[in-house]
């Protein structure tokens, strides 16, 4: 009688992406950058907009009659489509990316970043498809179905496919590794809205704008990045650890765990409620920023960004447009303080701590949305773009901080899916955030306050949200010791030995028993080897995958620095 032999794990499985012994784990972040450069493209969909609100009229659009119901509009293919209507498909993309994060975090953790990084690239750029479809045939539901809907749980998948990867490749830098990574989501739409713009410039046509092409082409574009990024995914094995470092003491910091919290009880600590409150009252005061940065300028300043001492509503036309482009500056230098922050503050925060950070975050920005109506009032342009340049870095440092801030309380094992779920505080802000500094704005502007100072009282409103934030992060304390798994549990769920479990909370090893090949044979290099995994040379391998991430963000920073220049004219 035979010995039943096991199946070779599949290719997309978890255990064929266990690192290599000459692996660098420097390959992991330009993986995650190939993917998040693409789906941070969700930022940049506003290129869109103008072009697909001609499609019919041209230069002067044609309105849907105003009897017509919501089903018949939806399919109308004789008018054209109002910009209100297709910024839904924004507004979708940070539902579905919050929903679907929280969703499939659990299944990430068990499948592994390869077929999470592969299932995002068919979502986002079968999404794209679908669009390019659906402005083909005049069909904005297709729209919203396909890049709002499908690109939407592509985005999910595809933001928190490498987190708890590169967690665990960097638990010496947690904070510069999640900023290396989720810096390139708010990267994305500095390379994707002046490729967007340009690739519609080749595909116009006297009857069409080019965007369903270009839909096209961005999708061919980015699948063959995503793909690539996802198949050089790699994970280290159980217990792994950079050579010749050793964690700190519990003591050092009483914030940062070394054993784990599992994913069904997490979310019932007050740890993730207060951390949840943490990033929504941050990044609402921060989107909200960001929506209205370009009006904000123009109704703010008026004629004294061309050097004229009039309001906004005295401009003529072609004075407008002037200052619409300096504003193009503002809104692209903000840009620039987004992703500078992601990767600033992320690898500030290894030397400050995580909440030490937030604090940072939330005293600063108190004090600089404070000082913002009298930066106004004194018509100081420089200093009221510097107060939202240093807003904007702490907006792009909290996201970038927050994975780590999770694997600090609650582990490393569920940090991933732990980290889907608290998403949902985003799919909450970015709500909350455009809608307070609309509104607020409206109803001053319809009590007959200036446009000047319309916003005056929506930043004394943003500063109350982080004080809110603030007093959250003050009361995180470490996790109650009857929320951790027991040594069993983690055993179970790492599938190794209760011993080996133990001996890892004392010292990280390299656990021979469990480690798989991808030929699943036991490694046979000495210990040295095993513990130095992840510590290659620079290789030929190494500089092209950076180059192919470093070149085309290169390219979009210069592109927006360009823009940013008009400022200072």
């Amino acid at each position: 009688m035979g010995v039943a032999v096991a199946p070779p794990p599949s290719f997309l499985s978890r255990e064929r992406t266990v690192a290599s012994p000459a692996f660098n784990r420097w390959l992991v972040p330009p993986a995650a950058l190939a993917i998040h450069l693409c789906i941070g493209m969700a930022y940049g969909f506003s290129v869109f907009w103008l072009p697909l609100s001609r499609v019919v009229g041209g230069a002067a659009p044609k309105d849907c009659p105003a009897d017509m119901s919501f089903l018949s509009t939806i399919v109308a293919t004789d008018c054209d489509w109002k910009i209100s209507w297709l910024g839904w498909t924004f507004t979708l993309f940070f539902v579905l990316l919050g929903s679907s994060a929280a969703i499939f975090g659990h299944w990430l953790e068990t499948a592994g970043p390869r077929k999470a990084g592969l299932a995002a690239a068919f979502c986002w750029c079968g999404g794209l498809l679908i669009s390019a479809l659906g402005v083909s045939l005049h069909q904005i539901w297709m729209l919203w179905f396909g890049s709002g809907v499908i690109g939407g749980i592509g985005l999910g998948l595809g933001y928190i496919s490498p987190v708890s990867t590169l967690i665990k490749w960097f638990p010496d830098r947690r904070g510069l590794a999640t900023g290396l990574a989720i810096m390139g989501f708010g990267g994305g739409a500095m390379i994707g809205a002046p490729l967007a713009d340009k690739l519609m410039g080749v595909f116009a046509t006297p009857t069409s704008p080019g965007v369903w092409q270009t839909f096209v082409a961005l999708a061919a574009i980015y699948f063959v990045f995503m793909v690539s990024g996802a198949l050089g995914y790699r994970v280290p094995p159980e217990g792994w650890a950079p050579k010749g470092w050793t964690p700190p003491a519990p003591a050092a910091n009483a914030l940062v765990t070394h054993r784990h919290v599992h994913l069904d009880v997490a979310w019932k600590t007050p740890q993730f409620w207060l951390l949840w409150g943490v990033l929504c009252l941050n990044v609402s005061a921060g989107i909200g920023v960001l929506g209205m940065a370009s009006p904000m300028l123009q109704e703010v300043f008026g004629g004294r960004l061309i050097g004229l001492d009039v309001g906004f509503d005295q401009l003529s036309p072609d004075q407008k447009k002037q200052i619409a482009a300096i504003a193009a500056g503002f809104t692209g230098l903000l840009s620039l303080c987004n992703i500078g922050g992601r990767i600033g503050w992320a690898s500030a925060s290894d030397a400050f701590g995580r909440k030490g950070t937030y604090a940072i975050f939330f005293v600063a920005g108190l004090l600089l949305y404070g000082a913002v109506p009298f930066a106004a009032k004194g018509g100081v342009v420089f200093l009221f773009v510097l107060l939202f340049a240093v807003i904007i870095t702490m907006y792009g440092g909290g996201f970038a901080t927050i994975p780590a801030y999770l694997a600090d309380i609650f582990g490393t094992h569920y940090v991933g899916a732990i980290h889907g779920r608290l998403l949902t505080a985003w799919s909450t802000a970015g709500v909350l955030g455009p809608v307070l500094v609309n509104y607020i704005r409206e109803y001053q502007l319809s009590i007959g306050v200036p446009r000047e100072a319309a916003y005056n009282q929506t930043m004394y409103v943003l500063a109350g949200l982080l004080l809110l934030g603030l007093v959250c992060n003050l009361l995180v304390r470490p996790v109650n010791e009857k929320y951790y798994m027991t040594d069993e549990e983690v055993a179970a769920a790492k599938k190794t030995s209760v011993a080996a479990v133990r001996e890892e909370e004392k010292e990280p090893h390299a656990d021979f028993e469990d480690y798989i090949e991808d030929e699943l044979e036991p490694p046979t290099e000495p210990v040295a080897a095993i513990r130095s995994r992840g510590n290659g040379a620079i290789s030929p391998v190494l500089l092209l995958a950076w180059a192919a991430v470093g070149i085309p963000l290169a390219w979009g920073v210069s592109m927006t620095v360009l823009k940013a220049l008009a400022l200072f004219h």
